[in-house]
């Protein structure tokens, strides 16, 4: 690629990150380095237990579209084998806020270098059926070429990417009607190849990446999505 599209790439990440830093539907990370995260509810510290965070990191493909980093979990796994999945997981005593326990699980898993990372945004928590918190924690990958996998294999099988714009589509997307506490809501499921491999990526994954992505191109998707009425609504986006 040459230099001209290098720079190009560099602009288009480097303008996103601007305007994702200028959008926050939940907090900045600004405002989690000024208020040492004491600003919003976290529950008390003796609740981390509850509380997780994955880490949507977003880089540019060789055709200039915008990609997520995804990972398929271990097929040995007590919980979720097999499933696909942000990089992350629950928060650790030592973790200073959620941005640490994304980045460091990511590191952990993947070998994804914390230093190559730019996070740029805190996406409003998932609140789960079984209490757990979730934070969604927006990264940009400027140097994709400096990130060598290195996978954990007794939590991670495979590492991929897809296209984030996909989670905006109704191709190759299916749902499936739920009821919790009298309410319907959906699951949605996204069916992706890569590498020979088969990918279905549903449920909070992909809930996490429709509302990425309609922040990202600033549009709705093309379908319904009728959130599960025991997640947060995330506040309105930019």
């Amino acid at each position: 690629m040459d230099a001209k599209n290098e720079d190009n790439r560099s602009k288009k990440l480097s303008d996103l990150a601007q305007r994702l830093r200028l959008c926050q539907p939940y907090l900045s990370v600004n405002d989690f380095a000024a208020t040492n995260v004491g600003s919003y509810d976290r529950p008390p510290r003796a609740q981390t237990d509850r509380r997780a965070a994955v880490l949507i990191c977003i880089f540019e493909g060789d055709n200039c579209e915008l990609r997520v980093i995804l990972t398929q979990r271990s097929s040995t796994l007590s919980s979720h084998s097999g499933e696909v999945a942000l990089p992350g997981g629950k928060m650790e005593e030592g973790d200073r806020d959620e941005v640490a326990t994304a980045l460091r699980e990511a590191n952990e898993e993947i070998g994804l270098d914390p230093s190559l990372v730019d996070v740029v945004s805190i996406l409003k928590p998932f609140s789960m059926k079984n209490g757990m918190v979730v934070v969604p924690v927006i990264g940009l990958l400027f140097d994709k070429i400096a990130f060598h996998p290195t996978l954990n294999k007794a939590e991670v099988e495979v590492v991929f990417d897809a296209p984030l714009e996909m989670f905006l589509k109704d191709e190759n997307r299916r749902e499936v009607e739920r009821e919790w506490m009298g309410e319907k809501y959906l699951l949605h499921y996204f069916d992706y190849e890569a590498e020979g491999r088969k990918f279905v990526i549903f449920a909070l994954t992909a809930g996490i990446l429709i509302e990425t992505a309609s922040m990202v191109y600033q549009q709705s998707p093309a379908f319904v999505e009728m959130k599960p009425n025991f997640w947060i609504k995330p506040a309105n986006k930019c």
